[in-house]
């Protein structure tokens, strides 16, 4: 039923917040003389520089790749000091299935979109590829979580599969810290956080620390003075 919560939070409160931080950077780009107002309403605006001169699809196989080495990265910072309390929420999850992805807390969603479209808008791309990310990699993420075996055999290390995600949910001590990429696991091949045992799947999910079952009561939890502060 928490869950549940989750998506009406999501489409209600989350999803309108995430738009009007990402319409800071297009006031940005207009304050710069990059784009105008004409240009972004009537969605002409291709982005500035030599990346935007690229082929679209060249920009989408860059877009993505970025797009998911940010996460990679903001993904980590989550996981780490005052953050961890905001990621604990979605990891508080202990049955592990495929709406079990939309229990994020709001500032988790807000900083993490900021994190992997702002820098692409600023590069230059072509803001339009680069907004795709959000639905798309949100859509996968179902997938992600989806009570499913899939490790997709010999390409268990090009893509993310449930089962690599689920490690990354698994309470083992083994498990801990790893599988952060939400699309490519290379990141975390080329920096040691990958982690898929071969012949064995993960079972128990969740955290060690204490989480209200209640949507509220997750809501303020990362806000408390004695919340956790790291996973462990």
């Amino acid at each position: 039923m928490t869950d549940v919560s989750y998506f009406f939070l999501i489409v209600l409160v989350t999803k309108p917040l995430v738009r009007l931080a990402i319409v800071l950077p297009a006031i940005v780009l207009i304050a710069l003389g990059l784009a105008s107002v004409e240009s972004l309403q009537m969605r002409e605006y291709e982005g500035f520089g030599p990346l935007a001169q690229q082929p679209l699809w060249l920009q989408a196989i860059e877009i993505y790749a970025l797009a998911d080495f940010l996460g990679y990265w903001q993904h980590r910072m989550f996981h780490r000091g005052r953050l961890w309390p905001f990621h604990a929420v979605h990891h508080s999850s202990q049955d592990l299935d495929w709406l079990a992805s939309v229990r994020v807390h709001p500032v988790n969603e807000l900083v993490g979109r900021m994190i992997q479209v702002i820098p692409l808008l600023f590069l230059g791309f072509n803001p339009w590829v680069t907004a795709s990310t959000a639905p798309v990699l949100t859509l996968y993420a179902f997938v992600l979580h989806a009570d499913l075996t899939w490790n997709y055999g010999p390409l268990r290390g090009v893509v993310a599969s449930p089962v690599f995600h689920r490690w990354h949910h698994s309470k083992e001590a083994d498990a801990a810290n790893k599988n952060f990429a939400g699309l490519l696991p290379v990141w975390d091949l080329i920096f040691g956080t990958y982690y898929m045992p071969k012949e064995r799947i993960p079972e128990d999910f969740g955290i060690h620390e204490p989480m209200p079952a209640s949507l509220w009561g997750q809501m303020i939890q990362p806000f408390k003075r004695h919340a956790p502060v790291e996973r462990s």
